[in-house]
């Protein structure tokens, strides 16, 4: 049972040790993912409509 109670405060000691981003970084931070996300969203299906456009002007 100690095996468990050190391990919890173990955790606990190491969550207070962690900086965790303010409001203002995680909205910033999160505006930079979804972006990127829909940028290779378009990216990659723009890349599959004109790979297919090609295949088919090629194979008719």
């Amino acid at each position: 049972m100690a095996k468990k109670e050190n391990f919890f405060k173990g955790v606990k000691s190491e969550m207070e040790k962690t900086s965790w981003p303010t409001k203002e970084e995680l909205f910033k931070y999160t505006v930079i993912v979804v972006s990127t996300v829909i940028f290779f969203l378009v990216f990659f299906y723009a890349l599959d409509v004109g790979i297919n456009a090609l295949k088919q002007l090629l194979l008719g």
